[in-house]
């Protein structure tokens, strides 16, 4: 009896440790069907905006060169209101999934473009531009696969409570002293020849933002559950800290800023929220190698802009934005969750 006793133990204890994959919970699956949402919506707009664009340029004049016809366009306004839906259904995930299963999916906009982009204007996408899809969608999957679940959450107080932790604090006060030391020294001499001072300070902002974003998200949730959090003053507090932080938003895109947003991001969501508690580290390692695994993709897909159409008989070009397009970068795909919605 006692060996049939220890066996079973050995046996509970193997499993715990081992972290088998029992499933996503109900929330991480609302979180990954908006954040996939925010993806195919933000994807699409920057397509159909982009057809408004040309089709406005073609019967006035150009948005590159000062002209407002775009305005006038049925299709532009339609790929605006695209932008915003897929806005809302970023913002809605981070309040159903953890930060490191959301954010990373925001390279799948990138692919949506690219295809969307390949079928309706017919613009060319290389080979490996393909490739960087493929490797996109394995690093998404992988992630999802083994992300985190969700943290039992029942009032903005506990939100709070996390965001006022020693470590925590630690962080934002780091992540401000940067932001301040870049701004203020750097960015005035530096910041029109080296944009990755820009990047910096959006990058590490937008992990602080993020937070505040995911705080909110819950409070709305949870007041819809008929448990209100509007009465609740750190509620407020976190919406302030969201519009506030909301201008250090950003339209420019690259794998650098990919990278760094979403480190960033990740990090603030590990030390605030704790993800990582809740995992073992075999599972940690996976999802790192997810997130390689998409940054790979996007590296390929952004090199790929820079072929010349036509040098191989494979050619597939991304879209690159020309004067045609008026001043519109079709591959400036937002990858956080904040975008600009800044007219062309």
């Amino acid at each position: 009896m006692a060996a049939s006793n220890v066996a079973a133990a050995v046996a509970a204890s193997a499993a715990t440790t081992s972290g088998a994959y029992n499933g996503m919970s109900s929330d991480n699956i609302k979180g990954l069907v908006l954040g996939l949402s925010y993806s195919f919506f933000i994807g699409a707009s920057f397509i159909v905006k982009k057809k408004g664009l040309k089709k406005a340029g073609a019967s006035g004049l150009r948005a590159g060169v000062g002209g407002y016809s775009y305005l006038y366009e049925p299709l532009w306004w339609v790929g605006m209101i695209t932008m915003i839906v897929g806005e809302i259904a970023n913002f809605a995930a981070y309040a159903f999934a953890p930060a490191i299963l959301v954010t990373p999916l925001g390279a799948l906009s990138i692919i949506i473009s690219a295809v969307l982009a390949h079928i309706i204007l017919r613009e060319k996408l290389h080979i490996f531009g393909i490739l960087g899809c493929a490797l996109c969608v394995v690093g998404s999957t992988t992630i999802v696969l083994h992300a985190p679940q969700e943290r039992e959450i029942d009032s903005v107080k506990e939100v709070w409570d996390l965001a006022t932790e020693p470590a925590f604090l630690f962080y934002a006060a780091l992540v401000i002293t940067i932001v301040l030391i870049l701004i203020f020294h750097y960015v005035p001499q530096y910041g029109q020849t080296h944009i990755m001072f820009y990047i910096g300070v959006c990058s590490l902002v937008g992990s602080l933002s993020v937070m505040s974003v995911k705080a909110l998200g819950i409070a709305l949730k949870l007041t819809l559950s008929e448990m209100n959090q509007l009465i609740y003053p750190q509620t407020w507090a976190f919406a302030l800290v969201v519009i506030a932080l909301d201008t250090f938003n950003t339209a420019v895109v690259s794998p650098i800023y990919y990278v760094m947003f979403t480190s960033l991001t990740i990090l603030a969501s590990v030390i605030m929220f704790k993800d990582w508690d809740r995992q073992n580290p075999t599972q940690i390692v996976t999802e790192m190698c997810g997130f390689v695994t998409i940054l790979s993709g996007t590296f390929l897909l952004h090199k790929t802009k820079d072929m010349v159409e036509g040098s191989t008989s494979t050619t597939l070009r991304l879209p690159k934005s020309t004067d045609e397009d008026d001043n519109f970068v079709h591959e400036g795909i937002h990858l956080r969750r904040q975008e600009s919605f800044r007219t062309p």
